[in-house]
C-alpha cells in the first residue's frame, strides 16, 4: 500500500520541546479506508516531526507497511498495546471496537483520547444492539475528542454522550502515478471477459451491510439485457459461500474476483461503479470510482449523499428494482454516464487531501496538549 507524499508546510514541534508521541490504535477487522487513512496519517504526522506507534494486527503492517510510512509497529496484544500507550503523550483510536481498547489501555493515565468514527452504522436491534449502544457511550465519553468522517457520525457520537465531536473527513490516498499504473482497459475487461458487454464494478468486502444479496436481485433483473452486463465484485469476507451460491443456482452474470490490489485498474475499465450498502460513512469506494471519473450508482444512506453530491445517481436502500432502473439507464444512455463521469470529478475536488486531513489531526493534538500543559 502506498500513499502520496505529504508535505511538511505546517512546522514541527516547537524549539526546545520534545517531539509528541502518538500510538494509533486499529483493531481487528479494521476495514480498508481505516488502514489506508492510518497509514496516510502516519506518513504525514512523521514528516512533521511526530513520533507515530502504530498498533494494529500483524496482518494490516503487511498489506499497509506502517514502518514505511516512517512509524514503529507494534502488534495489537493487550500486553503491547498497554506498554505502547504507557509511553505516549495522545492515543488515537480508529473505530469503536479499537476505542475500547485504547481506553482500557490508558485507563488511570492522563492520556488524552481521540477516537475516530470511520464506518459504525446504525446498531442492531435487540441485546447485540443494547451491547453495541453501550460500547459507544462508553468510547464516547471516554474520548477526548471524537472525530467522525460524516456527518451523520457527528450527530451520533454526541448522542452517546461525546463531550467534543467533530466532523473530520477522510481523505482517500493517492496511489503515485507511473508506468506501472497505467494498465490497458481493454486489456482487464478482456481478461475479465467483458469485451462486447457492460462491465459493472463493485468494491468492499462481502459482508452484510454491504447489500451484496440486493445487488445480485438487481442483476437477476439486468441478465435479460441483450448483451447482459457482467458484474464483477471485488471483495472477499464471510458472505462468499453463500453469494457465490446464488450466483450459481440462478445463473447470474456476476463474478466473485475476492480481494484485489488493482481496485484502481478494474475501476478505470469498468462502464459503471455500484455501491448497494444498506449504510456507509465516507464511503472509500465511492471515493475512488469519482475521483476516476468512473458514474456510479449509489445507495442514499450514511454519510453518501453528503459525500457524493450530485456526482452519482442514488437510489434508495434496499430496492432492487430502483438499482436495476438506476443501472439499466445509465447503461443506454451515453450521454448521461459521460455527465455523471465529469461532476463526480467536479465533486472529487471539493474532498480534502491528504494534506489537509493531517493538519486538520494534528491541530486537534495540539489543542490537546496545550489544555494538558
Amino acid at each position: 500500500m502506498s500513499s502520496s507524499p505529504v508535505s511538511t508546510s505546517l512546522p514541527a514541534q516547537p524549539y526546545g520541546r520534545p517531539p509528541l508521541r502518538t500510538v494509533q490504535v486499529l483493531g481487528t477487522g479494521a476495514g480498508a479506508g481505516s488502514s489506508a487513512h492510518v497509514r496516510s496519517l502516519a506518513t504525514g504526522l512523521a514528516a512533521r516531526g511526530v513520533r507515530v506507534t502504530v498498533c494494529a494486527p500483524v496482518q494490516a503492517e503487511g498489506e499497509y507497511d506502517f514502518t514505511g510510512a516512517g512509524a514503529q509497529f507494534a502488534p495489537d496484544a493487550v500486553s503491547v498495546l498497554r506498554a505502547a500507550c504507557a509511553g505516549a503523550d495522545l492515543v488515537h483510536a480508529h473505530g469503536v471496537r479499537a476505542g475500547m481498547r485504547a481506553a482500557l489501555a490508558i485507563r488511570g493515565r492522563r492520556v488524552p483520547l481521540v477516537v475516530s468514527w470511520h464506518g459504525e452504522g446504525p446498531t442492531a436491534a435487540g441485546a447485540l444492539g443494547r451491547l453495541s449502544r453501550m460500547l459507544e457511550r462508553h468510547v464516547a465519553r471516554a474520548a477526548a475528542v471524537v472525530l467522525g468522517a460524516s456527518s451523520d457520525q457527528v450527530d451520533v457520537a454526541r448522542l452517546r454522550g461525546a463531550k467534543d465531536a467533530r466532523l473530520a473527513p477522510v481523505a482517500v490516498p493517492t496511489e503515485p502515478a507511473g508506468p506501472e499504473a497505467a494498465t490497458d482497459p481493454d486489456k482487464v475487461r478482456a481478461e475479465l471477459g467483458a469485451v462486447e458487454r457492460p462491465l459493472l464494478i463493485a468494491v468492499g468486502s462481502l459482508v452484510p451491510h454491504r447489500g451484496y444479496s440486493v445487488l445480485l436481485d438487481a442483476a437477476r433483473e439486468w441478465r435479460g439485457l441483450d448483451p447482459a452486463p457482467l458484474l464483477v465484485i471485488a471483495g472477499e469476507g464471510p458472505l462468499r459461500a453463500e453469494l457465490s451460491r446464488r450466483i450459481e443456482a440462478e445463473g447470474l452474470p456476476v463474478r466473485l474476483l475476492g480481494r484485489r490490489r488493482d481496485a484502481a485498474e478494474l475501476l478505470a475499465a469498468a462502464d459503471l461503479a455500484v455501491l448497494p450498502s444498506r449504510w456507509e460513512a465516507r464511503a472509500l469506494p465511492a471515493q475512488e470510482a469519482l475521483r476516476a471519473g468512473v458514474p456510479l450508482v449509489a445507495t442514499a444512506v450514511g454519510g453518501v449523499p453528503e459525500l457524493v453530491g450530485e456526482g452519482a445517481v442514488l437510489v434508495p436502500p434496499g430496492e432492487a428494482g430502483s438499482l436495476a432502473s438506476a443501472v439499466t439507464g445509465l447503461l443506454s444512455d451515453p450521454d448521461r454516464r459521460a455527465a455523471l463521469a465529469a461532476a463526480g470529478r467536479v465533486q472529487a475536488a471539493t474532498w480534502p487531501s491528504e494534506d489537509d486531513t493531517v493538519a486538520q489531526v494534528l491541530s486537534v493534538y495540539d489543542e490537546l496538549m496545550e489544555r494538558r500543559r
